[in-house]
């Protein structure tokens, strides 16, 4: 940055860190669900402990993945928004014409399904009060669901199911066509697990504190009733002196954007100016110096 930007200073800091800051606190344990992984991080005064930091594969992306075979295995076919144009034949009435385009690529095919299926989990999708089970979800009520090509598909139980794979990973086995990832889902845990284990890692001091501030962040977190479950699940599993609090924005953007929001915060305090790893301090005492002044 300094040699090929020339940019005259820079600070770095940890998406833990940034998340506690746009809540405004300084100790809180961070349950971040991204589109790629899931992370639980405890913040204790502005710092990440790392030795208590745990993560799982399971994001956004892969529960968009089940959802995405799970439909295929049922029949229905998502059509990428580029093969298709809808042309009005009279108000109120379209017609759906097929477009051929012969030199896109199946991975631009896949990933425009991909946006359309994440569009599917955002508006339907919630997750179970009660772990999942197929005898209790079986006889659950449709929900219909407007493709951009006008075909209307009802969705089911996978409503429930795929949002309670967060906390139980091992039911990607039974969603057909995820036997690949099956092996990285049966050595990841649940949601409750990872914040438990995390938290049992950090000083007996400081544990209760972390019990009464979880933070969740993250486009995943936005899914409805997941701070309910979080909650409920911790309550059986923690400790009964514990207080469980699980925090989260009512609005789902700031949920998303809770990093660049804390950034945004650290970036405009006053004291801010003092934490700098400025151009002058990298040329006296090189690189490594980065550690001191972005813990």
């Amino acid at each position: 940055m300094f040699e090929k930007y020339q940019v005259p200073a820079l600070f770095l800091a940890k998406n833990a860190v940034l998340t506690s800051f746009a809540s405004g606190r300084a100790t809180s344990l961070v349950v971040d669900c991204g589109g790629g992984s899931t992370t639980v991080a405890p913040v204790h005064d502005g710092y990440v402990l790392q030795k208590a930091f745990t993560t799982s594969p399971i994001g956004g992306e892969f529960l968009t993945d089940c959802l995405l075979k799970s439909l295929e295995h049922k029949g229905i076919s998502i059509k990428p928004r580029y093969a298709f144009k809808r042309k009005e034949v009279r108000p109120g009435e379209f017609q759906v014409v097929d477009l051929d385009c012969p030199n896109t690529t199946e991975s631009y095919k896949l990933y425009c399904q991909r946006v359309i299926v994440g569009d599917i989990k955002e508006c339907v999708c919630r997750a179970p009060d009660t772990p999942y089970d197929d005898t209790s979800y079986s006889n659950i009520p449709m929900t219909p669901y407007e493709l951009p090509d006008g075909q209307t598909i009802e969705i089911g139980a996978d409503r429930f199911k795929i949002p309670d794979v967060l906390f139980n990973p091992s039911l990607v086995h039974t969603i057909p066509g995820m036997e690949g990832s099956a092996e990285m889902a049966s050595s990841a845990r649940g949601l409750p697990q990872m914040v438990i284990d995390s938290i049992n890692k950090c000083d007996v001091d400081i544990r209760r504190e972390l019990f009464s501030s979880i933070l969740l962040a993250g486009g995943t977190a936005s899914m409805q009733q997941l701070k309910e479950r979080i909650e409920k699940d911790l309550l059986e599993e923690s400790p009964q002196a514990a207080r469980v609090k699980v925090l989260a924005s009512g609005n789902a953007t700031e949920r998303r954007f809770s990093v660049w929001i804390g950034g945004s915060i650290l970036a405009s305090l006053g004291s801010f100016q003092q934490m700098w790893f400025s151009k002058s301090e990298f040329e006296e005492h090189g690189a490594s110096y980065i550690q001191r002044k972005c813990p």
